[in-house]
């Protein structure tokens, strides 16, 4: 006993000495006070002090071989429940003292997001995220065997019953970013998709010099979409999940980083897979076939633009939708553009890739440019240790 009491006095005067007057831990501890009170855990004072511009090599100047390492020391100093309010009336500062832990069971909660409403909570959200693809398939089916006023009943029932499914999907699970989106990303979501709808039957009316009527929809890619929902919420899911236990296993943003970016990168693309997978299967439903290329970078787009979103990242996901359109636009805006006497040159282009790949290459170059530059900017954006708190 006099033994053990002689070490941890010797370590207590170790640490004030090295805590003293020019201690620059204690600095950026009041300089962070409040988040470091507030944390659960040493991890999300570390993605706190990324989000404000500390690195490893920042924390080398703290006498700490990375942010993780200096973020446990700032866990560890920070006062905490009774001690942070004394601490607001100036008392228990600089002693030095451990503070008491938070409840085990709220930290491993916090640890672990496969125990949060995000997570997985049995059938919560797995149930949920099946519906829009059980709707649109009924409403497919309905519009088939329906003609006139029926048919047009059926169809307005069915989209506004699918868009209440949607918007349940993201409401909760692994999809909700409640409280970051930006309101114009919904608008140019229901852009994207009325242009998936009939996009391509507008954009070869107009090259034939029309449109003269009505213009051909093309259902089956909504359903695929809609359809792939739970596929999406499954692999933000397994994204999320992966990422927080690599955080947790990680010893510097670096290496942090080293893990996220292949996460990343192998999600996409296994959801890209399963559109690929899933459009020829809806394809043989009882309607017009839809093409490949655009549905499956559609898909991707939507499923990026909703991770970074739900990772704190509304802005540039709304902007990679809106590029998307804006190209989209752009296309069917040059073909009448070329109708100007003198213009001609303006719509040659679209009307030379058209003749070479068809209407459905403008919608997949549209939304596949759009997604490749989310891809390069989710590669950066969730690599980062605040992105994942």
């Amino acid at each position: 006993m006099p033994d053990t009491h002689h070490a941890r006095t010797a370590a207590a005067g170790h640490a004030h000495a090295r805590r003293g007057s020019a201690d620059p831990v204690k600095a950026l501890l009041h300089r962070h006070r409040t988040l470091c009170e507030r944390a659960v855990d040493p991890l999300e004072i570390a993605a706190g002090l990324e989000a404000h511009g500390i690195t490893d090599r920042t924390a080398a100047r703290f006498r700490h071989r990375d942010v993780f390492s200096l973020a446990e020391e700032l866990y560890a100093r920070a006062p905490q429940g009774a001690d942070a309010a004394r601490g607001a009336d100036g008392a228990g500062e600089g002693d030095g003292a451990r503070p008491a832990r938070r409840p085990r069971g709220v930290r491993a909660a916090r640890r672990d997001p496969a125990r949060t409403g995000a997570g997985w909570t049995g059938a919560g959200w797995a149930g949920v995220v099946l519906l829009p693809g059980a709707v649109a398939s009924l409403t497919l089916a309905g519009l088939e065997h329906s003609t006139g006023q029926r048919q047009l009943a059926i169809g307005v029932a069915g989209a506004l019953a699918l868009s209440a499914a949607v918007s349940a999907c993201l409401r909760r699970g692994p999809l909700r970013a409640e409280g970051r989106t930006v309101p114009a990303a919904g608008l140019w979501t229901y852009a994207l998709l009325a242009y998936l709808l009939c996009g391509d039957g507008l954009l070869a009316a107009l090259l034939d010099g029309g449109p003269h009527g009505p213009w051909p929809a093309t259902a089956t890619p909504l359903v695929t979409l809609a359809v792939a929902v739970a596929p999406a919420a499954w692999c933000a899911h397994l994204f999320s999940v992966r990422a927080r236990r690599g955080l947790t296993a990680s010893r510097g943003l670096a290496d942090f980083a080293a893990r996220a970016r292949p996460l990343l990168l192998g999600v996409v693309g296994l959801y890209a897979c399963v559109l690929a997978v899933l459009t020829p299967l809806t394809n043989l439903l009882p309607a017009e076939r839809g093409a490949l290329a655009p549905t499956v970078a559609l898909g991707t787009l939507f499923l990026l633009a909703r991770l970074l979103a739900v990772h704190g990242f509304p802005e540039s996901a709304a902007t990679g939708l809106a590029t998307a359109c804006a190209l989209e636009v752009l296309a069917c805006a040059s073909v009448l553009a070329g109708r100007i006497p003198g213009c001609d040159a303006l719509a040659t282009p679209i009307r030379a890739l058209v003749h070479a790949a068809g209407t459905a290459a403008v919608p997949a170059l549209a939304c596949g440019a759009a997604a490749l530059g989310l891809l390069v900017h989710a590669a950066v954006a969730l690599s980062r240790a605040s992105a994942h708190t």
